[in-house]
């Protein structure tokens, strides 16, 4: 007798799921009295300082009237790693209309992994072989939770030039609906 769940028909079902939902590991939100994502009221987690890969901080408050994606991912992470030379093609394409990336690195050994990867890892961005072009952040699972919390990777959070979360992908982003998107914003 078989069990009619290791059908391969379900096997791929499955794959393709996890695949569209991301890499796992993420945080669950916890409860807070305060606001987050509704119109009008601004985001509580833009005032949380973040470390950079050179050990300064920065906030998203800091880049008020510029709008801004922030981005969880992680160097192990395969829907991430395919998502990077789409946020270096923004980058390139919106950088200089006032649109700022973030990506918030998600692991757990920190800059010990993150550091190296980012100074030697290149990807195909539009035939050309590029390096990540954004600014790149040290996070871990309490600064997640002020976000709201993540229930994996990738996941991206987009700012208004005012401050204010416009837009939460969880997943792989959408190329194509992101690049409307920043074109309203911007």
């Amino acid at each position: 007798m078989g069990c009619k769940f290791l059908n391969p028909k379900w096997l791929t079902g499955i794959v393709v799921l996890l695949a569209l939902v991301g890499c796992g590991r993420g945080t669950l939100p916890q409860a807070t009295k305060e606001s987050d994502g509704v119109p009008g009221v601004p985001a509580r987690e833009t005032s949380l300082q973040i470390p950079t890969l050179e050990g300064i901080t920065v906030t998203v408050d800091q880049f008020k009237g510029k709008v801004v994606l922030v981005n969880f991912w992680a160097t192990w992470c395969a829907p991430c790693r395919t998502e990077i030379p789409w946020l270096i093609e923004f980058n390139q394409k919106y950088g200089h209309k006032g649109l700022v990336i973030l990506g918030v690195a998600m692991d757990d050994e920190g800059n010990k992994a993150v550091q190296p990867y980012v100074q030697n890892q290149r990807f195909d961005v539009n035939g050309h072989p590029e390096a990540m072009n954004y600014q790149i952040l040290l996070g871990n699972s309490k600064i997640a939770d002020k976000f709201g919390g993540i229930l994996g990777m990738p996941t991206s959070m987009l700012y208004s030039r005012e401050g204010k979360r416009i837009k939460t992908i969880v997943g792989l982003i959408d190329h194509d609906d992101l690049s409307k998107t920043l074109d309203s914003q911007l």
